[in-house]
């Protein structure tokens, strides 16, 4: 059975590193076309000329997700590149690690902007259309303690956990106008926005049978499979690739 990706129409935010740039990779390897969406002009081109290199089509839109505005705007910006977008890939997302008492309302309001606020916009303004055409993918990217508690992570496992229940609330508002909603819930993952942990991601990984973190690649894989026609009677679910942490 082929992933049916094939001149699909994707639009993969975050996707100038780590686990969207490999998300947005594969899907271009796979024959979709592709914007890609990030803050940083000169890393989103990087990203299009190695998909292209590649035999692949893609475009970079930069932007700052940071309200409904330049969600609402980016979505548009894409329909305009593509014609349409058949597959959403909400990857952007801000990670910050501390304690509760020492995050300000600021450092608050920017995560829970970009984690929740901007694919809450992007979705308000791509699935309905998607509904009319009667298909479409999105895959959200969630976390593992979205599942869990764990110290330091109350704000960005609660901006996760968020988009959690709005995966399982958008399967149910769109899925039988065929929109699947689905999401990726990653482990520890070896990307550039994780480089700085340096041991530290090694022994959060060993908490998990796999015993080492991922790449960005195998949660890209993860990501295409949700998107593809091999995942038709997906709907709803958040699929772990955390190397088994969550069962344990």
């Amino acid at each position: 059975m082929t992933s049916g990706l094939s001149g699909t129409k994707a639009l993969v935010t975050g996707g100038t590193s780590g686990i969207g740039k490999a998300a947005a990779t594969e899907l271009a390897r796979l024959g979709a076309h592709v914007v890609l969406s990030g803050r940083d002009e000169n890393r989103g081109n990087d990203v299009v000329q190695e998909i292209r290199s590649a035999g692949g089509q893609a475009w970079f839109v930069a932007t700052d997700l940071h309200n409904e505005a330049a969600a609402r705007s980016l979505a548009a910006r894409a329909k305009e590149q593509l014609g349409q977008v058949d597959v959403l890939i909400n990857s952007a997302g801000a990670f910050p690690f501390g304690p509760t008492e020492q995050t300000s309302e600021e450092t608050f309001d920017s995560v829970y902007a970009l984690n929740v606020k901007a694919p809450y916009f992007l979705v308000a303004e791509l699935a309905p259309d998607m509904a009319k055409r009667g298909r479409g993918a999105i895959v959200n990217v969630t976390t593992m303690v979205a599942e869990f508690g764990a110290p330091g992570m109350a704000l960005y496992g609660s901006s996760k956990a968020a988009l959690v229940l709005l995966t399982k609330s958008w399967a149910a508002e769109y899925g039988p106008s065929g929109v699947r909603v689905n999401a990726v819930g990653p482990g520890p993952t070896r990307t550039e926005g994780t480089a700085s942990m340096g041991d530290a991601l090694d022994q959060l990984a060993k908490g998990g049978p796999a015993g080492r973190p991922g790449s960005a690649e195998e949660i890209a894989a993860a990501i295409t499979f949700l998107a593809s026609d091999r995942a038709s009677f997906i709907h709803g679910a958040v699929l772990p690739v955390d190397g088994g942490r969550t069962a344990v």
